[in-house]
């Protein structure tokens, strides 16, 4: 069986439903990615999708819309902690496993200065919560509590045991 693994489908609509909260939506995105890549493929499988999202106060923040918007986001950041959520759906062998993962960031404060040059990078524009800890986002951080992987936007250790369950390669 091989491994296919799905970053974006183009046809899933990664924004919340009306009160959804964090971690269903989060599972929820993942599962539909996953589904759509399954639905193309003419032999079998282990497909993995995931979505990553930012949570702070219990506010979902996506993906920036501009610089301004990355920008206000960052500075509702700046100094506080905020959660990053991982779904990832992974299926194979007649079955699917949909979980999440959460962990724990704390910013430095930051100045406005350093959220200009920042966002003028262009690192923020496509990340959820407007950052990158994988890139020059790493210098906004100050501690995590939980997964480093899940916040670049992949819990390795928990996709990879859901991978071996669904008979893909056992890491």
């Amino acid at each position: 069986m091989g491994l296919t693994a799905v970053v974006r489908p183009a046809d899933v609509d990664e924004r919340p439903l009306d009160g959804e909260a964090a971690v269903p939506m989060a599972v929820r995105v993942a599962g539909l990615k996953a589904d759509a890549i399954a639905a193309t493929l003419t032999e079998p499988a282990v497909v993995v999708a995931a979505d990553t999202i930012v949570v702070r106060d219990g506010v979902i923040l996506g993906k920036p819309t501009d610089a301004d918007d990355a920008i206000a986001m960052l500075r509702s950041l700046s100094g506080r902690s905020h959660e990053v959520v991982t779904g990832f759906a992974v299926s194979g062998g007649g079955s699917t496993t949909r979980e999440a993962v959460t962990t724990r960031v704390t910013f430095r404060p930051l100045t406005d200065a350093v959220i200009r040059d920042y966002v003028a990078t262009g690192e923020p524009m496509d990340k959820a919560g407007s950052y990158g800890i994988q890139g020059i986002g790493a210098m906004l951080v100050t501690s995590i509590d939980g997964s480093y992987t899940n916040v670049v936007g992949l819990p390795l250790v928990e996709v990879l045991n859901a991978i071996a369950a669904h008979g893909g390669p056992r890491r």
